[in-house]
Order: structure tokens, then C-alpha cells, then sequence
């Protein structure tokens, strides 16, 4: 590998009225071989700063300096005409989360060697060639949102505007605007990846990228999908998301063999099952609450049962309603174990085997250690950025002070998506699930787009995949073989 730092900063000078913040990148060059190919690519890294046009009494201060976002962009080396080459911008979720796990765990030139459930990896952890790296069909930016990585809003200024749903599309999608600008890529195919919260963000920017900038996207890559949040939230007026989620519990029971032998046999037929009565019988008795008759009831009882592992005595306690995080805690509970939120598969021991609810996640515990001592490294390492600030893999701070500020409603973007299909009818829509995701179980995201009300041209655009893993399916290693081969075909068009 051969390396070229090239540090660069903004033009503008610095005045009273104006930080004097710069710019700061390092560009290296590397190859990587996939498919047998050796790709050669330059990886970019570094902190650009981010201007909003500001006024005072009516009249303009021009551009005002307001943070500094944090990015790594690779772009391929061996390309004549970059209007053929397409270009990806990826983001995590959280909403408090870098972009860290796309990053080294699916789509960058390396990832991270962990493991997987029941055959971890302990530390010190590694870094490996990505044999299923994206960056043989796209170039990749990998994008940082203020108060994550290493993106901070400037001195001066409050980061806790930045840490809302409209303000957090609108910085990002400005940054979007501000690459593509500088880095000569509007003509170029362009696509956004999300996960989790990456996805809502990448719904909202659909339509702010379409609506502020005319900047049309070509694809959609929603990977473990949250676009309603109605779906996932219930409450006392909200049933729904029991019925959503029943699914996925299926597959989880399963997984650990707690199902009944007749449905241990085949996961879908299994799955099969736990949607029809999801959709139909479950549906039903929960809209009737208490008009619900005693023989129906019991009925459902002995359903719910069979499709959880749970008790029957547990379920009718729980009034025919269990939360996932007390299904955590609950299905494993004679072992005095506990399942993972993010992925099913990893398991956990707690101290109090007697309680409602999970002390911790074990399955985000199994991937915080080794992303971010990898990242940690690699920054510093492979890249050559160097900063002192801690970098932001999960962000507390960004989560606890997060505001999802939706017009006093729980957020949706589903109606700004359908409107972005309607505005750019070219825009496509690729969704990945995971069977073992607790956190966006794949039968609510099957909801949100029964329910976008697309034609049936619109709904030709969109491809669903799924994956026997959890939300975070690229951890296990044949799914990150298939998400590959799935994510590379879904581009495939535009190459």
C-alpha cells in the first residue's frame, strides 16, 4: 500500500465573525480484491465543515461555520468517466450511532473479524480484507451525523439543534450536496444505505435531497428497516406492534428449539404459521379486547403458546400481549439466560434471573468490543486521521438528548418515501430483514409498505430480502455472502 497524505482546508479566511474552522482530510491509496479482481481506491478521510447562510436583523452574514462532519469516502481508481460510476452514501442508525457497523461490517474494503454467535472471537480484535466489500460496483461515503465519530458541532456553537429528526436530514443531506459538488458526482447513479435509524433518516432524505437541492437518487438501500414508528411502539391504544412482532418471536423460539416438534422442521413453514394467525386470528382478538369471549380466548391462548415457547400461564397474565424485552428475559428463562434485542441468536446471564427485563443486550455487547477497537485503529492506522477526540461509535449523549421533533407524533417517513416514488418514479427501494431482528422485526416493515399505497408499477421498484441472521445480518457469515450478491444486483442497473 502506498500512502499519500494531502491535508485540505477551506478557502475562506478567517474574521471575527467567523471560527476559524478548516477542513481536514487525508487521502491514502490502497487495493482490495473481490471476486478475484484487485481494486485499486483511494480512501479519503477527514472532517469537512458544514455552512448555513446566516441572517441578523434581516440582512445577510453569509456562510456561518456550524459543524464539522466526520466522513471516509473510497472511490475507485481504474474508472475513465465517473457519470458511469455509482456512487453510495451510508449512514447508521441510533439515532445516536457512526457509521461504524455498515462501515467494517458489509460494505467498506474491511471488516471486521468477530465471529458469530456461540463462536466468538475474544480481544484483541482484527481487521480483514473484505472479500464482500460494495466498492467493486460503487464508490462509498461513509457519513458521520453531528455528535457521532468525530463530528462535532464547532466552538460557538450548541451541537443539541443538530440532534433532532428534521435538523439531522437536513445536515446530512447537505453534506450530500456539498460531496457531490466539490467531488464532480451529480451526474453520477447515486444511491443511500441506511440501518435502523439510518433507514428513517434515509426515507426523510428522499424527499429533502428531491425537494431542496433537486438532487434525484437512483435507490434506496434499507438495511433492517424502521420507517413508522406506530409499528413498533405500542401502548395502551396501540396493539399493533404485539401482532407485529409475533413473527419474529416464532423465529427466535425456533431457533433456540422451543417450539413444538412439528414446527422445528422447516424455519418459513414455521414463519408461515405465525403470520396467517398473526394476521388474522391474533389481529382480531386483540381488536376486541374486553368483548373478547372467554372460548376465543383460550384459543388464542394455546396459539400463542405454540408460535412463542412461552407459557400459557405467562401469556394470560400478559393479557395476550408480551413485549419483546420481556420476551428477551422470558423465553430462555429456565436456562437463566436471556436472548439478544439486535439478534436473537446471541444469548446472555444476568444477575437477577427473576426479573421483567434485560440488564443489557448481549448481542450489541458481542459487536461493541471489536468495531470499535477496530475503528479506533484503522482511523489512526490505515488512514492516517489523527484527533484526540474520542471517536463516537454509540452515542448516550446524542440518544438522550434526541428529539424527534414530528409535528407531536410518532415519527413516519412512510408518506415521504411514497412521495419520492411518485416525484422520481426511477427511484428504487431495496430492503434487507433479518428473521432474528428484535429491534425492526421484518413482518412490521412488510406493514409499512402493504400500507404505502403504491401502484403497482411503484411497487415493482421495491425488493425485499431476508436473511437468517438478526439486525446487523451481515455478522454472520453466509448472509454477508448473499446481502452482497443482493446489494450488487440491486445497483446492477445503473452500471
Amino acid at each position: 500500500m502506498t500512502t499519500a497524505e494531502t491535508p485540505s482546508t477551506t478557502p475562506d479566511s478567517a474574521s471575527p465573525s467567523k471560527p476559524d474552522v478548516k477542513d481536514q482530510l487525508v487521502t491514502t491509496s490502497h487495493t482490495v480484491v473481490i471476486n478475484g479482481q484487485t481494486i485499486p481506491y483511494t480512501a479519503t478521510c477527514g472532517t469537512i465543515v458544514l455552512k448555513e447562510e446566516s441572517e441578523k436583523d434581516g440582512a445577510s452574514e453569509g456562510d456561518k461555520p456550524r459543524a464539522t462532519i466526520f466522513f471516509i469516502a473510497y472511490t475507485r481508481l481504474d474508472v475513465d468517466d465517473k457519470a458511469t460510476r455509482p456512487i453510495t452514501f451510508s449512514f447508521n442508525g441510533g439515532p445516536g450511532s457512526s457509521s461504524v457497523w455498515l462501515h467494517l461490517g458489509l460494505l467498506g474494503p474491511r471488516r471486521v473479524a468477530m465471529g458469530d454467535a456461540g463462536a466468538l472471537t475474544p480481544p484483541p480484535y482484527r481487521l480483514t480484507a473484505n472479500e464482500y466489500s460494495l466498492l467493486d460496483v460503487t464508490d462509498l461515503v461513509f457519513i458521520d451525523p453531528v455528535g457521532t465519530g468525530f463530528s462535532r458541532a464547532v466552538e460557538g456553537e450548541k451541537a443539541k439543534p443538530f440532534l433532532s429528526f428534521k435538523k439531522d436530514i437536513e445536515s446530512v443531506g447537505d453534506f450530500i450536496r456539498l460531496y457531490a459538488t466539490r467531488n464532480q458526482r451529480w451526474l453520477s447513479p447515486k444511491y443511500l444505505i441506511g440501518e435502523s435509524y439510518g433507514t428513517t433518516r434515509a426515507a426523510g432524505l428522499s424527499g429533502y435531497l428531491q425537494e431542496r437541492h433537486g438532487l434525484y437518487l437512483n435507490g434506496l438501500m434499507l438495511v433492517s428497516s424502521i420507517l413508522d414508528w406506530h409499528t413498533v411502539e405500542a401502548s395502551p391504544a396501540n396493539d399493533l406492534p404485539y401482532v407485529l412482532f409475533l413473527p419474529s418471536m416464532t423465529a427466535t423460539a425456533w431457533y433456540h428449539r422451543r417450539l413444538a416438534p412439528d414446527l422445528q422442521g422447516d424455519l418459513r413453514a414455521a414463519l408461515e404459521q405465525a403470520e396467517a394467525f398473526a394476521l388474522n386470528d391474533y389481529a382480531a382478538a386483540l381488536m376486541k379486547g374486553a368483548a373478547l369471549p372467554p372460548e376465543e380466548r383460550a384459543r388464542i391462548l394455546a396459539g400463542l403458546t405454540r408460535l412463542t415457547g412461552l407459557s400459557e400461564d405467562f401469556l394470560d397474565r400478559s393479557n395476550l400481549r408480551v413485549s419483546e424485552f420481556r420476551f428477551f428475559k422470558e423465553l430462555l428463562r429456565g436456562e437463566r439466560r436471556t436472548v439478544g434485542r439486535l439478534d436473537a441468536r446471541f444469548t446472555g446471564v444476568e444477575r437477577d434471573h427473576a426479573a421483567e427485563g434485560i440488564e443489557f443486550d448481549p448481542s450489541y455487547s458481542a459487536i461493541a468490543g471489536p468495531y470499535s477497537a477496530a475503528m479506533n485503529d484503522y482511523v489512526r492506522r490505515d488512514l492516517k486521521f489523527e484527533s484526540d477526540l474520542p471517536y463516537e461509535i454509540l452515542s448516550g449523549k446524542v440518544n438522550q438528548q434526541w428529539t424527534f421533533d414530528h409535528d407531536n407524533r410518532m415519527v413516519s417517513v412512510s408518506d415521504t418515501l411514497r412521495s419520492a416514488m411518485a416525484n422520481n418514479p426511477h427511484l428504487r427501494v431495496f430492503v434487507a430483514n433479518g428473521y432474528y431482528d428484535l429491534a425492526t422485526p421484518y413482518f412490521a416493515t412488510e406493514y409499512t409498505f402493504n400500507h404505502l399505497n403504491l401502484n403497482d408499477e411503484q411497487r415493482r421498484n421495491v425488493v425485499m430480502a431476508y436473511y437468517e441472521a438478526g439486525h446487523m445480518m451481515y455478522v454472520h457469515l453466509p448472509s454477508l455472502a448473499r446481502q452482497k450478491q443482493d446489494l450488487a444486483q440491486f445497483i446492477s442497473p445503473a452500471l
